[in-house]
């Protein structure tokens, strides 16, 4: 029921987000992208650097960003950045234990454990982020189009 409910609210947020689809889309990607990697707690700090640096829409950033990066999917995120990491770099004698999934946290860990992290954040970020736009971009026009249709269909006689 909680799920359902923060599903539905991200839904009416983002559909109710001003501007045109593809800034949207490419802000929900960015978002999608940071909250993906394993930068907690400057998400917030990225999302308006790169917003300001790449002119993309910050509120549709961080709504990518709260979708994908929470308490549920934090643990799970990691852990497959980690093992996608050591897939690419090869194993390490490291064991990831991550009790507070901050970048401070994840550095006191070493470098073993940091490089395939971030490296498989990356990467992962890279897979998220894709879909992200492509879904946000079509949901967004087709809901416009669909505005735009009911609006017009309501002024006729």
């Amino acid at each position: 029921m909680i799920f359902e409910n923060r599903i539905k609210k991200f839904y009416q947020q983002f559909i109710s987000l001003k501007g045109d689809p593809e800034s949207l889309a490419w802000g929900m990607a960015m978002g999608v992208f940071i909250g993906v990697t394993p930068t907690i707690p400057f998400h917030t700090v990225l999302i308006v650097f790169f917003g300001f640096l790449l002119k993309k829409n910050m509120t549709s950033a961080f709504l990518g960003s709260s979708l994908i990066s929470n308490p549920v999917t934090i643990p799970l995120l990691y852990l497959s950045e980690y093992q996608i990491g050591r897939l690419i770099l090869g194993p390490s004698g490291a064991e990831i234990r991550i009790k507070e999934y901050t970048v401070a946290s994840i550095l006191q860990l070493g470098w073993e454990v940091a490089v395939p992290l971030l490296l498989g954040g990356f990467l992962l970020g890279l897979v998220f982020t894709y879909p992200a736009y492509f879904l946000s971009y079509r949901l967004l026009s087709f809901m416009r189009k669909k505005e735009a249709y009911d609006i017009r269909s309501t002024d006729s006689p």
